[in-house]
């Protein structure tokens, strides 16, 4: 074990990792040659009824090679997934090894460089003392424990490599003596994925589930299933309303990783497909980066991203599952992806605010998961909020799924375009489920009073700056009552900021108004602060 115990101990994966990704890329580009192959050459000759001797000869020869290029694409495919099924089984047993010696040295015990936990020596003068055994005995109580530990995740990385070992010198590589075809190409396929047993299978994953049936299903699996998951089909997991914060953060970011480089690699090719979601994936990462490190409600989880449209993105700061306090930032026009830095900022600001007034736990989240207007375009009517309404109530919902602990007060804002936003959201289907709702220059929520919608009036907190020109000069139009007029029926919060994008500003009673609502309490009203 010495050896070994050393290398896992110190091991890098991330050359592994590497390899996984070049295989898949290689497989990748095998089956366009082979589809393309098929499409340009074999199907034209076949369409044109080619015929005769030649014909033949030339055919059958295409299509050998058309197999081949299948096969080694199947290939390639297993060996990636035999690499990443052993990284991932070694990176959780280096986690578990390290674990288990930091654990030993901290009880006191000495780990060797071979990985052989020493027992504690008593003091030798104490050998003639009666209860000597029994002191030594509770003295070393955790030291096989310890000892077990170290061996068991030794074993596993060890098992785990000679798996991968099998699966890489088993693979049928392809030589120019052998039949091929898709069926035997297919064949191989299953064969080889039941000795992988990944544990997940694509076509497991719910399609179009509520929030609940979707926890359900997450919840009712092992976490080695889990694990599984995880790794194999990240973008389909991350985008599950329902499940774990903290896993659905893992899932999103392997994806946004893995479609970061497929872009990177077609920047080195030919060239970037979209520019705009390039820039907007990458500005997203950045932020991720930048609050990499960051610990406790500080820390950032990504709950979803869509490059369709300008870019959508779902942020938390602090985790929603176990916060008693969750809040909801609906931003509005001219937003994208590549202004996530900004939204970052707001929803930092509005958290420190709210734990001004509770001692409990404060998440809040930058939730832009519809395709917000661009200026002018998008802006006069309620189509886009509209066609993002049901994702929010999904969203909500999954909040509400995914909660673990008592308190769980939910907190929707909408600000701009972003409170139409929320009012097409709270006014269809079941609501948000919010026990607050807060607009700010809102230019309209697309009703014509409070009651229209599911929250409590009571509970309907507007701030309008005086000099604010959205609700002054757009309500009333084609957005709905604007709900800073009295007769719509909602309650004033007192604003003493300026302008259309004030609200936040450190230090205002404006922000700290928004603050008290996301705690619980409630906001100075009206002319109160005055």
């Amino acid at each position: 074990m010495p050896e070994k115990f050393r290398e896992l101990m110190t091991q890098d994966f991330s050359a592994l990792a590497e390899v996984a990704t070049a295989w898949t890329r290689m497989a990748e580009a095998l089956l366009e040659a082979q589809e393309e192959s098929y499409q340009r050459v074999s199907a034209p000759l076949i369409a044109a009824d080619w015929t005769g001797q030649a014909a033949t000869s030339g055919l059958r020869s295409m299509e050998v090679a058309q197999s081949i290029l299948h096969t080694a694409a199947i290939n390639m495919t297993l060996m990636a997934t035999a690499l990443r099924r052993a990284n991932r089984t070694m990176q959780i047993a280096q986690v578990k090894l390290r674990s288990a010696v930091e654990g030993a040295e901290a009880d006191g015990f000495t780990v060797r460089e071979d990985g052989w936990v020493l027992p504690r020596e008593l003091d030798p003068e104490m050998r003639n003392d009666p209860d000597y055994e029994r002191l030594s005995q509770a003295a070393n109580a955790g030291l096989g424990e310890y000892r077990r530990q170290i061996e068991q995740a030794v074993a596993d990385a060890t098992s785990a490599a000679v798996a991968a070992a099998g699966v890489l010198r088993d693979v049928d590589w392809f030589t120019f003596d052998k039949e091929y075809g898709r069926d035997a190409a297919l064949e191989l396929a299953a064969r080889m994925g039941t000795r992988l047993d990944i544990g997940a299978n694509v076509e497991d994953i719910p399609e179009d589930g509520t929030p609940d049936a979707n926890a359900r299903w997450w919840n009712g699996m092992s976490q080695s299933q889990r694990e599984a998951y995880l790794l194999y089909f990240p973008a389909e997991v991350g985008a599950l309303d329902g499940l774990p914060t903290a896993d659905r953060d893992i899932a999103n970011r392997r994806a946004l990783d893995a479609l970061l480089e497929e872009y990177a690699a077609r920047e080195h090719t030919h060239g970037i497909h979209d520019g705009m979601a390039y820039a907007g994936l990458t500005h997203l990462r950045e932020q991720l980066d930048l609050a990499a490190g960051a610990e406790g409600d500080k820390q950032l989880y990504l709950l979803g991203f869509d490059t369709s449209h300008d870019g959508q993105y779902v942020l938390a700061q602090g985790n929603p599952d176990t916060a008693a306090h969750t809040a909801i930032l609906v931003p509005g026009t001219g937003t994208d992806m590549t202004s996530a830095g900004g939204q970052i900022a707001r929803i930092d600001r509005m958290q420190t605010a709210a734990q001004e007034f509770t001692d409990e736990e404060v998440a809040v989240v930058s939730w832009l998961g519809y395709d917000a207007p661009e200026i002018p375009s998008g802006v006069a009517t309620t189509g886009r909020a509209d066609a993002g309404a049901a994702d929010l109530r999904e969203f909500t919902a999954g909040l509400g799924a995914a909660h673990t602990t008592g308190n769980n007060h939910l907190t929707v804002m909408g600000h701009s375009y972003g409170s139409t936003m929320v009012g097409a959201a709270d006014k269809g289907g079941d609501g948000l489920g919010a026990d607050d709702v807060i607009v700010v220059g809102s230019p309209g929520m697309s009703v014509s009073k409070a009651r229209d919608l599911h929250i409590d009036p009571e509970h309907l907190w507007v701030g309008t700056a005086d000099d604010d020109p959205i609700p002054r000069h757009l309500s009333e139009q084609t957005l709905g009552v604007g709900p800073h007029k009295s007769y719509f029926g909602a309650q004033e919060m007192y604003v003493d900021t300026s302008g259309h994008s004030g609200y936040w500003d450190e230090g205002s009673e404006s922000l700290r108004n928004i603050g008290r609502i996301v705690a619980g309490d409630k906001p100075l009203t009206g002319d109160a602060g005055r």
